[in-house]
Formats: C-alpha cells, sequence, structure tokens
C-alpha cells in the first residue's frame, strides 16, 4: 500500500493514466484478458492523441503497457482484477482480488477510488507471526495481505542471542495442546525460566521498537499469530496501542500469508464494523452545525485544507469536475470534459494525504443518500 500513496496521492505535470479491468484466473477465459487489455490501450492511444501529443509521445508513453501486453506467462498469472497505472516517468500494475469495471481514465493525477477499499483507512491492518526460528510482519486489508521485511531485528531468538544459543543454556519449549487440556510453556537450562524468558523478553521488545517507528503512523490494528504462551510475554514488551486482544493460536510457521490473513479477517472485521458505526453516528449527530458537509465543491476545499476527519465516499459514482488549488476553485460539470477528473477521487486523495479517515462504501451507505460526507476537523 506504501507504493501507491507514495506514487499516486500526488498531481504530475503530464498526462496520468490509469485502466482497470476484470480478469479471469485460469481455463481458456484467461485469453479474453489479454484482448482485453489490449482494447484499452488503442482507446487510450485515440484519447492521447486527441489531447494533442504527438504520434512520438503517445508511443513513448505506451512502450511499458505494450511490452506488458506481450508477456505471456504474465496473462496466465491474473487474479480477479487488473488496475494499471502509467505517465511519462511511472509505471505500476497490481493484480487484486477485485473485480473492477472495465475504465480508463486519462488526467493530470491517478484515478484511485476503485482502490480506495484497499487504501481507505477502515480495512488496514497487520498480523505479527511469532515463533523463536521465525517472525514474519504481514499487511493486509479486506482483500489483499503482503509481508512487509523486517531487516534491522534479529529474525530470531538464536540469531538475537547467539552466545546463549551456541552454549546450549537456553532451551525454551512453548505450551503445546493434549487431549488432556493445555501445557504451559516451560524454561529449561542455565537459570532456567527466569533466563530464557529475559531473553525472549529483550528479543520481543527490539521487535516492537521497530514495529513502533513502522506502524507510528496509524491507528491499523495488530494481531498476534504464535503459540498461546509468547502472548503475555509479548505484550509485557508492546508499546503499540493498538494491538488487539487475543490473538491467532499455533505455530505459525505452518501457516501461509493467505491462511494468517484469513484467520485475522475474523478477527479484525468487528473492529472495523464497529469504528465506521461510530463515524456515521458521528456525522448524524452533527449534521447541521457545521461539522459536517455532503456538498462537494465545499468537501474539495475542506479536503485540500486537510479539514476532514472523516470521509465517507461512494465507490461507482463519479462527480466530474476541474479543482484549482492555487486559485482555490472548484466547478462541477456533467458529462466529463477535457481536462476535467472525478472531484469524489479528488477529495479522498487529498484526505488520505492529511491523514483523514476514508470509507470506501456502496452509494446507500453514505450517510445522507449523497455521494459524499464528511465530517470535519474545524
Amino acid at each position: 500500500m506504501d507504493i501507491v500513496k507514495q506514487a499516486f496521492l500526488k498531481a504530475h505535470s503530464g498526462w496520468c493514466v490509469s485502466l482497470f479491468m476484470p480478469t479471469h484466473r485460469s481455463g481458456r477465459d484467461t485469453e479474453q484478458n489479454p484482448i482485453r487489455f489490449k482494447n484499452l490501450i488503442r482507446q487510450v492511444e485515440k484519447r492521447l492523441t486527441a489531447k494533442g501529443l504527438r504520434a512520438l509521445e503517445v508511443q513513448e508513453l505506451l512502450k511499458e503497457p505494450r511490452r506488458l501486453l506481450e508477456d505471456r506467462d504474465f496473462w496466465q498469472r491474473q487474479s480477479d482484477g487488473l488496475a494499471v497505472f502509467f505517465s511519462a516517468d511511472t509505471f505500476h500494475y497490481f493484480r487484486l482480488p477485485m473485480a473492477f469495471k472495465q475504465l480508463a481514465m486519462i488526467s493530470h493525477r491517478f484515478h484511485i477510488k476503485p482502490l480506495l477499499p484497499i487504501l481507505a483507512g477502515d480495512g488496514l491492518f497487520y498480523i505479527l507471526a511469532l515463533s523463536q526460528n521465525q517472525i514474519r510482519l504481514l499487511e493486509g486489508t479486506r482483500h489483499t495481505v503482503d509481508e512487509i521485511e523486517l531487516d534491522s531485528v534479529a529474525q530470531s531468538l538464536s540469531e538475537a542471542f547467539p552466545e546463549a544459543s551456541t552454549e546450549k543454556q537456553l532451551q525454551f519449549h512453548t505450551g503445546t495442546s493434549s487431549g488432556t487440556g493445555s501445557r504451559a510453556a516451560m524454561f529449561h537450562g542455565h537459570d532456567v525460566s527466569n533466563k530464557g524468558k529475559d531473553m525472549i523478553l529483550q528479543w520481543f521488545r527490539m521487535i516492537d521498537r521497530q514495529l513502533h517507528d513502522l506502524l507510528a503512523d496509524g491507528p491499523s490494528p495488530l494481531i498476534l499469530a504464535g503459540v498461546d504462551s509468547l502472548f503475555p510475554i509479548y505484550r509485557e514488551a508492546n508499546t503499540y496501542p493498538h494491538l488487539l486482544e487475543g490473538g491467532i493460536p499455533g505455530n505459525p510457521e505452518k501457516l501461509t500469508p493467505e491462511e494468517l490473513h484469513g484467520q485475522a479477517w475474523g478477527l479484525v472485521a468487528p473492529v472495523f464494523k464497529e469504528a465506521r458505526e461510530a463515524s456515521t453516528a458521528r456525522y448524524r449527530q452533527l449534521a447541521g452545525t457545521g461539522g459536517t458537509t455532503s456538498d462537494v465543491k465545499e468537501a474539495v476545499l475542506a479536503a485540500h485544507h486537510g479539514r476532514i476527519d472523516v470521509l465517507f465516499v461512494a465507490v461507482g459514482v463519479q462527480v466530474w469536475g476541474k479543482f484549482d488549488p492555487d486559485k482555490k476553485s472548484v466547478h462541477v460539470h456533467d458529462p466529463l470534459e477535457p481536462g476535467g477528473e472525478d472531484l469524489l477521487d479528488v477529495t479522498a486523495i487529498q484526505t488520505l494525504i492529511n491523514g483523514g479517515t476514508v470509507y470506501a462504501v456502496l452509494p446507500e451507505e453514505v450517510p445522507g443518500q449523497a455521494p459524499l460526507a464528511a465530517v470535519l476537523r474545524y
């Protein structure tokens, strides 16, 4: 998600092309994937030419997408949807388990609204998978899971304390379940339980320090995965305020990222639902007091100035217009005109840039049934 926020949540001097299309995962239907993409490229070529770009400029801009088109292996390994973003100096693609509607957008900013269910603040969480031999940090949303490298902390207990490992002074056996119940964690060796637990606690504090730096920017929940006996030791080391109670029990080394993601979502989904319902109640409570807005023009300017704390925006809906940040002017027009952009997309981008929370919801779930609804900071 970081690459999206860094590369896409800003304006560009040249044209930015955003392509979205549904894709097939397997079978003969996969043959339709490159055909659909080729048609989108042809559509973009015509529209770029109509905007006044010279033929050589158009061909240069389309070089990377066409190279992707010729990659047969790429088209055989798809998910449910493909998003492609490119400009004169940027090219990114994302294969995602989301069935996008086919769409080609050309503007001076990338169009990210179809990605809001992934980018928005109501669905980002982290999984910390702990075992003595391995630690993994995963970043998840409702639809995706990615592993984050932890390159500045020991990846195992033996790496954190090589001397103790070499001397075989520490053996830590975690609790396991049996038919007769659970066996508590046991420590064996010199200075048995105190020494073993202290080393694990020190190692967990090293991990916590790096996580605190990585996760400090937001309120995303953190879920632990590991044997039960490690949970209280990590909680003693933890300083991250959004660590959830409970966790995913068992040896996480045996679980794939997708399996961890599936179990974690069951824990965080109620948390996200509660937060969204609280934001909806807050909007309704403040409606009519000047603390909210559902006016698109007002919302664009408020987002630009960092005034939106919470934004509900309707997915699958566009409000076309132009926003001039220098003149602080917003013009709404329908249908799309040359140089226009989706003002709902602009509002969502600016809200994210300025640290607000964005909920991408169905049109009927937006408070007040408008295309957007915002709770203002001041």
